[in-house]
């Protein structure tokens, strides 16, 4: 259920905050005082698309806010989104560019986030709802919708959508059979080479490695041995003058221990010094030119590159190469190869009829449910006898609507045989249909509130009454909110805005005042008598109020 919502710089709003309250709630007030706006305002609110245009004149943005109840449908939207679960404060925020920003409990959402929460918040019927109706598209829509049918509908436009695919490929493997298997043979030929190549990237490493080492064999022996002689090459090398200046040290040691210290460190630097002659040793010794292997390295990496270079890739990517030639080759398979793409298109046919043929049985009940629902509605509405038909005629093929067409007909009175809503219906009857349609359609809704603009347009005199009576009796289970200029519908409300016109700061803007009782009667009064409202308005006002 809403609680409040808060409104600035929005159209002619300068700033607004509306309390609702429970049950059933009408905004009335003279054409073109904004009533419609308030309703729309709402509906952006709600995750409608915006524009600059709703912005003030003159502001840089305007700002709409909205707090509603959570129950456990919102909670679980909240939860599953990572947003706090205990409050549930909606803002949208449009500015004079017509960028929109939307958030859910101070945290930014997109606007696909905020439509979802939207549709557990509120459903908006509006006052040219029932012109929808007149489409077959909409009348599909309104079933599946009155049915639950949303998911399953969605699963058989994807089946229709990959059967399709399916179809035109086995057209193009008809058509393209020569041009797919050449490229298959080439495609076959580059995967051959990659899988005898065999190229992994940790070999490869270590190939450029070795390869790198094996190519300077003879400069590494060379200076290997040019090393060994500096240190040990007799009395030119290093080991050697070493050794005597330690032995001299240790025997001077002996009349001044400060200098065994110093013998201490020259002993340790002539170990380490021989621990490299011998390392150095052991490294010549394996060091071999091996031109053999140096050769195999060389093809090895020559093969690669050119791989690479053939694909006009990095050496590293040859995988990746490998892989989206195999998926490419595996398409080419199904395309070149008539009977798999027969099995493959059969196969996906198989799968829309099943879940098309499901859709069609759960439609067929909820079309009877619907029909019987809308026809006893038309009964209060001053169309006694009427008859309301949802007719499923099948289709030869089906398409991604499913394999039958949905159409409204209806007989407005006794006797009348069923015809087409938009060919057999009045103004007046489609306004009075549509709505019941609204009514019967908006307590099968999940949302907690339902706003209805103007919806009763077009009715009048003792059928006004009975849709104020329905909208009441809608109102004990749900929050209801109707834009209405009718006295019948208004009287009874639970509670009233009432909605005018002021100058403030040499602008026009809106102002919305919560009626009481005595104030009531007045607004009734009024749009019962137009200009002139006399006491016999404002007692027979009192009269439609009763104890409200």
């Amino acid at each position: 259920m809403l609680c409040r919502i808060h409104i600035r710089d929005y159209v002619i709003v300068d700033e607004l905050e509306l309390v609702f309250g429970p049950g059933f709630g009408v905004l009335t007030g003279e054409t073109g005082a904004g009533k419609s706006i308030l309703v729309d305002a709402l509906a952006l609110l709600l995750g409608a698309r915006a524009d600059a245009g709703v912005v003030r004149s003159g502001c840089e943005r305007a700002d709409l806010s909205a707090e509603c109840d959570v129950d456990a449908s919102i909670a679980g939207w909240l939860g599953e989104n990572d947003l706090d679960t205990q409050t549930c404060l909606v803002r949208r925020v449009i500015d004079a560019a017509g960028r929109s920003r939307a958030y859910v409990n101070g945290v930014p959402v997109t606007l696909a986030k905020l439509k979802e929460l939207g549709e557990r918040l509120a459903d908006i019927h509006g006052q040219h709802a029932h012109l929808a109706l007149l489409r077959a598209q909409g009348q599909r829509e309104l079933l599946d919708a009155q049915g639950g049918l949303g998911e399953l509908a969605a699963e058989v436009a994807s089946r229709y959508r990959e059967s399709s695919h399916t179809y035109l490929l086995g057209r193009a493997a008809q058509a393209h059979a020569a041009a797919f298997a050449r490229e298959r043979e080439l495609i076959e030929w580059d995967l051959g080479e990659l899988d005898r190549l065999a190229f992994d990237a940790e070999g490869w490493a270590a190939t450029i490695a070795q390869q790198h080492r094996l190519s300077h064999a003879a400069a590494l022996l060379e200076g290997a041995g040019e090393a060994l002689e500096r240190i040990e090459g007799g009395e030119r090398g290093a080991l050697a003058p070493l050794g005597r200046a330690l032995g001299r040290l240790d025997e001077l040691s002996a009349h001044d221990d400060a200098l065994g210290g110093i013998a201490g460190l020259l002993r340790s630097a002539h170990n380490e010094l021989g621990e490299a002659v011998r390392a150095l040793r052991q490294y010549r010794d394996r060091l071999e030119p091996e031109p053999d292997r140096l050769a195999e390295l060389d093809q090895r990496i020559s093969a690669v590159t050119g791989a690479a270079r053939k694909h006009r890739v990095a050496p590293e990517a040859l995988p990746e190469v490998r892989t989206r030639l195999a998926c490419r080759l595996d398409e080419l398979r199904g395309r070149c190869d008539p009977a798999l793409a027969a099995r493959r298109e059969a196969e996906a046919r198989r799968a829309y009829d099943a879940a098309a043929a499901r859709l069609g049985e759960r439609r067929r009940r909820a079309a009877r449910q619907l029909s019987d629902e809308v026809t006893r509605a038309m009964q209060d509405l001053a169309m006694p006898g009427g008859r309301f038909e949802v007719v499923l005629t099948p289709l030869d093929t089906g398409n991604a609507a499913g394999m039958e067409a949905v159409e409204f007909r209806v007989s407005a009175q006794e006797g009348q045989p069923p015809g087409p809503l938009a060919s057999v219906a009045s103004g007046g009857e489609l306004s009075r249909i549509g709505l019941a349609i609204q009514v019967v359609t908006s307590r099968c809704g999940t949302a907690g509130t339902l706003v209805f603009d103007e919806v009763d347009a077009g009715i009048g005199g003792a059928t006004a009454e009975i849709v104020g009576r329905m909208l009441s009796e809608l109102g004990r289970t749900r929050q209801v909110l109707c834009v209405t200029h009718l006295p019948q519908v208004a009287a009874r409300a639970d509670w009233q805005w009432s909605v005018g016109k002021t100058r403030a700061g040499g602008a026009v803007v809106t102002r919305v005042s919560a009626l009481d009782r005595e104030q009531r009667v007045a607004e009734i009064a009024r749009m019962l008598g137009g200009i002139r409202v006399t006491e016999l308005t404002r007692r027979h006002a009192r009269e439609m109020l009763g104890g409200r």
